[in-house]
Formats: structure tokens, C-alpha cells, sequence
């Protein structure tokens, strides 16, 4: 790891502790440039009508079939490929993960993002890791910064996972984090395996391109996004596309703050109840030679409500070379990427923080014909 990765470039500001201090205007060093400022969403019809409450929203994916069965049918394969190939992001019902665990999880970071502040100082984060409680990402001076607090842990592989250093309060926030991550774990793993089933790959395919059940990689990411007295200037998370494999996101029941890019429009995402909003990472759009594409997406705050969410980032072996499979790549469609590992990667957003998806773009290494998204 560089040495710029050893500390933060300037004193960290809880962004916490700004909302809840009064003021009127958000400082300088949030205020985005224009052209990244949150405006309302247009009126358009995507590809895909899926609607909820009335709105345009991304899709849906029903795994009740295979959690009774364990296996996935034709049409839920043949619509899990349309949604990652137009998409890149869907709602999952029926995901076998308990409803009250999900709750439980939840409540209990919002409960930490509501201690005093001199207890989730003990957790402060640094960019060497960034395990631990923080409020940036990126180590480049005088960049902007987002409207966020979060608390980042690493929960696989086992040998990372050190409880130890998740918050001792609330009392049950350990157990209830690492029960919640079994249960997400379990989840990936299904969903992994219909992916590779969608792609026409046996079921362990994707699994193995990302190092093999024993080396894959989770973390998890509590996202506290305080109310914001000017939120049209500000965003809680930059567009940015997710480095890893594959997000599984629970969000706010009770305040949508994700957008996701569709074409040049944002869609606010409106939560399902007791769903999780599933995105592909920047690896899965290079293992799959960009049949699936990982896609960009953000988060934007409001002046009347906070936002608690939780992020179980599912992610490569870190040090295992990441490229096309071979049995992806074809005279008419050319290995796309050059080949990187894990822990190269994700050094980048590391360092620069969000920045739509010019990594994965950097990557490119043959000229192609631009891929209809």
C-alpha cells in the first residue's frame, strides 16, 4: 500500500456533527460542481416496466422458486440476464435472509450513528484500510466530499474478520453483524450461482473466477447520510460504479436516497419492503467480458430526514489476477480488459475516491465498437 494510503490529507469533520450543530449552508468543501448536483428525475420509460408505488423503478427478481427448490427455472435465468445486461442493478424478494435480522441489523447502526461522538471516535478509520469509523473517501487534498458518516469492517475471508475492532455498543452489535453477514453471504453465494447459470456456465463458474468459496472477500459498509439543510448542492455518496463483484444493499425503509444511472436519466430507487437492492461490481463487468456491466449510481440526502443503509460489498480474491473468461471471449467479441488484480483495483477509488466508472474504463484495451448498453 502507497504511502498516501497512511493517513487522511486534512482533519476529518464529522459530517454528523455539522448537521446536528444548525447551520444554514453546507461548508465550501461539499458544495458540488453543477454538473453533479442532484436535479428531479425526468419523465421517461426505460426498457424495462417496472413500476412500483406508481414510479418508474429498477427491477424486480422473485427467488421463491429456488429457495423451495434450490434450482432456478428458465424464465427466472433468462430474466436475471436481461435485467444485468439493461440494468445492472434489481430488487430481490423471497431471498431467504430473515426479515427480522434484516431489521435488527439495521437498527442497531442506526443506534451507533447515535452515541456520542467521543465513542465512535475510538473507531476512527484511516485510508490504509478504511476499517473503522469514518467520513471520506479518497485521499486527494481539497477534493469534494460527501454528505456521509459510515463505519467500514471486514468480515471475509475469516482471516480479516476481527470483531474486535466493530463497535462494542450497541451490546448487540457484533453478534447481530456477523449473523447478518452469514445470512448475506449465503445470499451472494445463490446469487452468483445464477448468474453463471444466466451466462450458460456451470452454476460454480463465477464463484471460482473470484478465487473459490474460501478466498472471496465481504465487507461491510453501515452508511449514516444526516440531514443536509442544502441538499440540492450536496450528495451523500458520488456517481461511482462499486470496484468489487457484487453489492447487496439494505436500505432505509423510510427515506429512498439511491439513484441509479439508466442511459443519461438517474432513477430514484424506491425500496421494496423487506428486499434488498442487488448491483454488479466493476469485476463482474470484466469477468463477463461486459455482457453484465457494473453501473453507476448515488446517493443523494434531504433536508427533513437521515438515511441509514447497510452495503455487503462481495468482492475477488485481492490478490488473484481479474480478466474476461475464456469462455466469454469470441472472434467477434475480444477479451475487453486488460488483466488486474483485485487489491491493484480497488487502490484506485482508494486514493481518488468516487469517480463515475473511469477505472473500469481505463481498463479497455482493444478499441471495440461501443457496446449498446
Amino acid at each position: 500500500m502507497t504511502s498516501s494510503l497512511q493517513s487522511w490529507p486534512e482533519p476529518i469533520v464529522r459530517v454528523q456533527a455539522l448537521s446536528e450543530s444548525g447551520i444554514t449552508r453546507i461548508p465550501e468543501g461539499y458544495v458540488k460542481p453543477p454538473s453533479e448536483r442532484p436535479s428531479p428525475v425526468p419523465n421517461f420509460t426505460p426498457r424495462d416496466h417496472d413500476h412500483t408505488h406508481d414510479s418508474i423503478n429498477i427491477p424486480v427478481i422473485d427467488l421463491a422458486g429456488i429457495m423451495s427448490s434450490g434450482d432456478g427455472s428458465t424464465p427466472l435465468l433468462e430474466r436475471i440476464s436481461y435485467v444485468c445486461q439493461e440494468w445492472g442493478f434489481f430488487q430481490v424478494v423471497n431471498h431467504g435472509v430473515s426479515v427480522e435480522l434484516m431489521g435488527a441489523a439495521r437498527e442497531v447502526w442506526r443506534e451507533f450513528f447515535r452515541l456520542p461522538v467521543e465513542a465512535k471516535q475510538e473507531y476512527a478509520n484511516n485510508p490504509c484500510t478504511y476499517e473503522g469509523y469514518g467520513s471520506r473517501i479518497g485521499v486527494e487534498r481539497g477534493a469534494t466530499l460527501d454528505w456521509c458518516d459510515y463505519f467500514f469492517l471486514h468480515y471475509l475471508p475469516r482471516s480479516v474478520r476481527n470483531p474486535s475492532k466493530w463497535p462494542a455498543l450497541p451490546l448487540s452489535c457484533r453478534e447481530l453483524t456477523s449473523e447478518y453477514g452469514k445470512e448475506v453471504t449465503e445470499l451472494c453465494k445463490r446469487l452468483l450461482s445464477l448468474l453463471s447459470r444466466s451466462l450458460g456456465l456451470e452454476g460454480d463458474h463465477l464463484e471460482r473466477a473470484f478465487g473459490g468459496e474460501e478466498a472471496l472477500g465481504a465487507c461491510l459498509r453501515a452508511n449514516f447520510y444526516p440531514k443536509c439543510p442544502q441538499p440540492d448542492l450536496a450528495l451523500g455518496l458520488s456517481a461511482h460504479s462499486d470496484p468489487g463483484s457484487m453489492t447487496i444493499l439494505l436500505p432505509d425503509p423510510h427515506v429512498a436516497g439511491l439513484q441509479v444511472r439508466q442511459g443519461e436519466h438517474w432513477v430514484t430507487v424506491k425500496p421494496i419492503p423487506n428486499a434488498f437492492i442487488v448491483n454488479l461490481g466493476d469485476q463482474m463487468q470484466v469477468v463477463t467480458n461486459a455482457i453484465y456491466r457494473s453501473v453507476e449510481h448515488r446517493v443523494i440526502v434531504n433536508s427533513e430526514k437521515e438515511r441509514v443503509s447497510l452495503a455487503f460489498f462481495y468482492n475477488p480474491k485481492i490478490d488473484l489476477l481479474i480478466q474476461p473468461a475464456k469462455e466469454l471471449v469470441t472472434e467477434d467479441r475480444p477479451a475487453l480488459y486488460s488483466p488486474m488484480t483485485y487489491e491493484e483495483y480497488r487502490t484506485y477509488i482508494r486514493t481518488k475516491g468516487p469517480r463515475g466508472k473511469s477505472q473500469l474504463e481505463s481498463l479497455i484495451r482493444l478499441p471495440t465498437k461501443k457496446l449498446t448498453p
